[in-house]
């Protein structure tokens, strides 16, 4: 019998893969640990725990994301704004 909340995890691991995309330490480094975090609770069978298991990785989902925006609104902010300590100098 096949497992319903496989498509579930199928959809979160493709999401996370994608995501890991632009991982800081990089993306075959993301892509090893997603696997290894993966096939470690490959043998879980009870449906709670599995879902458990699924509402954990869609947090690390949006943790990732939050660490993708402030990432880019750290290299706005650079480009777009001066340093602070240049005004003072201009006096």
């Amino acid at each position: 019998m096949a497992n319903p909340l496989r498509a579930e995890v199928v959809r979160l691991y493709k999401n996370l893969l994608y995501l890991g995309r632009e991982y800081p330490k990089g993306g075959d480094y993301f892509r090893d640990r997603l696997r290894l975090a993966f096939s470690k609770n490959k043998g879980v069978q009870d449906p709670e725990q599995i879902r458990a298991l699924i509402a954990r990785g869609e947090f690390v989902a949006r943790e990732l994301e939050a660490l993708y925006y402030l990432r880019k609104y750290r290299a706005m902010k650079k480009r777009y704004y001066e340093d602070e300590s240049s005004h003072s100098l201009n006096i």
